[in-house]
């Protein structure tokens, strides 16, 4: 199907709808939001003197859902101007529209008899051709396109976004009887490529892949918490980043999403999965019923397993519901020793098998949960997907799971998570069994840099379609290594590029990583044509590693950290100034000295989820790595398409003064951080280094010549260090900085005017460099500093002192 989606119409305009419209604005997609009418005026509307045919009171509804979708956080949308794309309306003037549009996406109340005479209202409008489906979570599809049209039947299936549609990537397409195979493919690519999801083509079934996995797993939870006489705190703590499970863990994720929503979906399970093998597991448990009755929800109504409450002295406190008497009380800490055993195992996968040969609670938690878990997949297969991968994508699409239940099922092995399997009284499905006696020892394996499944009909390893756009570098690290250390690995990525992969905890940039940046290229310059610096851990690079520069600053050892910083400017300068073209491609939190590296690459491919920014002011210190000498740069390279020279330059100060971190990739070139023309946004991340790589060999084919350092930059010396001390004494004398933010500030002003000159002069990159340093080691004198650094080393949160 060659079929271009220049225009949506999103009808309903809830959380959700405003969520998909936002998203589909993201993309660059003109978008047609439209709600019912509302059938009586608000109190505001009659002081206005309005009546319900004025157009302000017939698009109440969706300009109030559409707004507050907006103000919402985190923001749904990438940019705020990118809220121009959406156009607003209502379902009986407005309804026409759509037939203009490319795809009409239905998001109303989840009720099929609304469901139903909404599309018979659309099927009225709707130009033939037109892509027109639901984001249900749960009805189904069969039954909302009965007595429609054969064109609308044809083009017609499930789309279910997982909310907040922005930043969860999974994006189920759930076929209707009679729905074209020719949409299915088209809504699969268009997912992936341009929506920046993980699309999963699942069957009609109770709450398709991802939820009808979701719930049961929050479910069995529910169920085990009594008969392991746990504590909320604790499976959260057990079921939380630890088995790479998002912050929120299990009941906190419950409170955020609402516990109706939850109890909605497990209620239509009950009803509707009666041969489930596990159906009594979706029946409510006592305390549900309890907090269902009392209205504790969650978020939405100030309390549900956890509740905020004002303490002593106004100070905010967290409560804890106990589960055995329903009462709040005080957070208990939760520990156990299991957990300790894997405090020096940094990658989740090979957590795993300590995990579940605990000895205490935790082992027997994770034994039951993963033994349940283990069961309840394989013998959803064929029910809800025939491939097991699409199971293990839905969840970490949709849940935020690191791995999916196959993939924990082969970092437990497959025959141990049998035996757990064996002693907690659970049952796989045959075709367990059927694959070991065909000699398969493992769910997933990679064969020359892709990845191959277990498939279930032909008893035999099968490639995992789609991924021959991505490069996956957990794939080819072993089989691709051209130099590893502690901090980093190079791999060949093919076609001439090399990629160099931090290694280090959070990525921090140290001494192996700095050595590990001019070894690559030095070996690109040698032997290759270009160089991506890039990654797929959760970020980028949280920056530098502060803990490195506290333990040099107490130990006063100034040289060193001079020759510390000396090196990090200089590897900087080398992205900038090699023979090979450079690539930085940011995801995730590029912060500090990951920002830096940014700001030097001849070319960045930033993820659309990346959170840049020269955030070193909450350590004491200014950027020292060659960010406060890029952004005077940069001010100056904007001098000549501005006459208001310090306005330009108060701009980038503040950026640096005030720690702005963008919120997406788009606001990183409001900051100055991106540049427009030269750098580049991709939504999906997956798609991230392939289409690096792609730059740096387009950038080496065309002729790529090193360039000459800069000796032209202009700064302003006197005229600017007077505008910034003026201002920064000024911020002092009203409290609204510190004493040290005063003397951090005022080091970045001297920086980033050029010093005091008498007057305007060009200076050359090396001039700015050096007295950054300067200015950078001074600081790291300063006891204020260490008391910062000591305090984010704790925390992992600035102190302003």
């Amino acid at each position: 199907m060659n079929k271009h989606i220049k225009k949506v119409a999103v009808i309903g305009s809830g959380i959700m709808g405003s969520g998909i419209a936002c998203h589909f604005a993201n993309i660059g997609v003109e978008v047609l939001l439209l709600d019912i009418v509302p059938r009586e005026l608000d109190e505001k509307e009659k002081s206005k003197g309005l009546t319900l045919n004025d157009k302000a009171v017939r698009n109440r509804l969706v300009n109030n859902s559409l707004v507050a979708a907006l103000k919402s956080k985190p923001s749904p949308i990438y940019h705020q101007k990118f809220a121009q794309r959406i156009s607003t309306g209502n379902l009986e003037d407005d309804i026409s529209k759509v037939s203009e549009v490319d795809w009409i996406i239905e998001v109303v109340v989840e009720r099929l008899d609304i469901k139903k005479t909404v599309f018979e209202n659309l099927e009225k409008h709707r130009t033939p051709g037109t892509l027109i489906t639901s984001n249900t979570s749960g009805i189904p599809i069969k039954f909302m396109s009965d007595g429609r049209s054969d064109d609308f039947q044809r083009h017609f299936c499930g789309t279910h976004f997982f909310n907040p549609a922005r930043y969860l990537k999974l994006f189920e397409i759930i076929p209707g009887p009679k729905t074209d195979p020719e949409v299915l493919d088209f809504l699969n690519v268009y997912g992936e490529q341009f929506l920046g999801k993980t699309s999963v083509i699942a069957k009609d079934t109770p709450a398709f892949i991802g939820n009808r996995v979701g719930i049961f797993s929050i479910q069995s939870l529910f169920h085990m918490v009594k008969e392991l006489g746990m504590t909320v705190e604790e499976v959260d703590k057990l079921s939380g980043p630890v088995i790479g499970r998002p912050k929120s863990a299990t009941f906190r994720t419950v409170d955020v999403v609402g516990l109706d929503t939850l109890v909605h979906v497990a209620n239509g399970l009950y009803e509707n999965c009666s041969d489930d093998e596990k159906h009594e597991l979706f029946k409510l448990p006592d305390f549900i019923s309890t907090m269902m009755e009392n209205k504790w929800l969650g978020s939405k109504t100030g309390q549900g397993f956890y509740k905020k409450i004002k303490g002593k002295g106004g100070k905010s406190e967290i409560l804890t519901l106990d589960l055995d008497t329903m009462d709040y009380r005080s957070k208990k800490s939760a520990k156990f020793a299991t957990l300790e055993l894997t405090k020096t195992i940094d990658k989740v996968v090979d957590r795993f098998n300590i995990l579940v040969g605990g000895k205490d609670k935790a082992g027997e938690f994770y034994r039951k949960s993963f033994a349940a878990l283990f069961a309840y997949v394989s013998h959803r297969i064929p029910e809800i997907t025939d491939e097991l991968y699409k199971i293990d994508d839905a969840m970490r699409a949709g849940f935020g799971w690191e791995h999916g239940p196959f993939q924990i099922w082969d970092a437990v092995g497959l025959k141990q998570g049998l035996a757990i399997m064996k002693d907690e009284g659970q049952e796989p499905a045959p075709w367990i069994n059927e694959m070991i006696e065909a000699g398969v020892d493992s769910f997933y394996t990679i064969q020359e840099g892709a990845a191959y499944f277990y498939d279930i009909p032909s008893k035999s390893t099968a490639k995992i379609p789609g991924q021959d756009a991505f490069i996956i570098l957990d794939n080819i690290r072993t089989s691709n290594e051209v130099f590893k250390n502690s901090g980093c690995i190079i791999e060949d990525l093919g076609d001439g590029i090399l990629n160099i992969e931090f290694q280090s905890k959070m990525n921090t940039i140290g001494g192996d990583v700095l050595a590990g940046l001019n070894k690559a290229i030095d070996i690109a310059e040698k032997d290759f044509q270009g160089l991506v610096v890039g990654n797929q851990a959760p970020n980028f690079s949280v920056g530098a590693n502060i803990g490195m520069i506290f333990m040099m600053a107490v130990e006063q050892e100034y040289d060193e950290i001079n020759m510390a910083i000396k090196l990090f400017q200089d590897t900087t300068m080398r992205l900038r100034y090699s023979s090979i073209p450079t690539v930085v491609a940011p995801h995730g939190m590029c912060l500090g000295g990951g920002c830096e590296l940014a700001l030097h690459a001849d070319k960045v491919v930033a993820a659309a989820e990346s959170y840049m920014g020269l955030v070193e002011f909450g350590v004491g210190v200014i950027p020292g790595g060659g960010g406060s000498k890029e952004f005077a740069l940069r001010a100056a390279d904007t001098f000549k398409k501005n006459d208001v020279e310090l306005n330009v330059l108060q701009e980038y100060f503040l950026t640096i003064g005030m720690a702005k971190v963008s919120t997406s990739a788009y606001e990183a070139y409001d900051l100055g951080i991106l540049q427009k023309g030269k750098d580049i946004v991709v939504v999906n991340k997956d798609r991230q280094i392939a289409t690096a790589k792609a730059h740096a060999k387009l950038m080496a084919e065309a002729g790529y010549t090193q360039p000459v350092r800069r000796k032209d930059v202009k700064v302003l010396g006197k005229q600017a260090l007077g505008m910034f001390l003026v201002g920064t004494d000024a911020m002092e004398a009203s409290h609204y900085i510190s004493e040290h933010d005063h003397k951090i500030a005022n080091k970045l002003a001297y920086v980033m005017a050029g010093g005091d000159l008498s007057e305007p002069t060009l200076v050359s990159e090396q001039y700015l460099l050096d007295i950054e340093r300067e200015a950078f080691l001074s600081l790291c004198t300063e006891r204020k500093t260490l008391e910062r650094i000591q305090h984010m080393l704790k925390t992992g949160k600035p102190l302003r002192n």
